[in-house]
């Protein structure tokens, strides 16, 4: 059970950074493809089974946020939620294309902290 949600985690993971990545394209270009269903549709979809294969692997494994057995839970949900704020921003809130890449590359730094963390379990932004 834990290889097959930590493997289904992972590809979720992709899709989902993959279709963060088309969306961007797509704002930077102001392209109309924007408004195809499946672009609205596909990411929500997509997240949702991440975020339900994060929860299965918290159950699974024990590794709780918020506490003393796992702090480095913590620090990877911080950067899951910073991702995703990112995210947002850039393809939401964002006015013109420096603020959209600047935001892009922020929520991907993010993203990078969140998986360095979960795989070296240190706890710790900076450590």
């Amino acid at each position: 059970m834990y290889m097959t949600l930590k493997h289904s985690h992972f590809l979720f993971i992709a899709l989902s950074v993959a279709l963060f990545t088309l969306r961007f394209i797509f704002v930077l270009r102001s392209s109309p493809l924007l408004e195809n269903k499946f672009i609205k549709v596909a990411p929500h979809a997509v997240d949702t089974v991440l975020f339900l294969t994060g929860i299965g692997l918290i159950m699974v494994t024990g590794f709780m946020p918020f506490t003393d057995a796992a702090p480095w839970m913590t620090t990877k949900l911080t950067g899951v939620l910073a991702y995703i704020a990112l995210g947002f921003y850039t393809l939401k809130i964002a006015r013109n294309n420096w603020a959209r890449i600047f935001g892009f590359l922020g929520s991907l730094g993010w993203l990078l902290m969140a998986a360095n963390t979960a795989t070296s379990k240190v706890g710790s932004l900076f450590g």
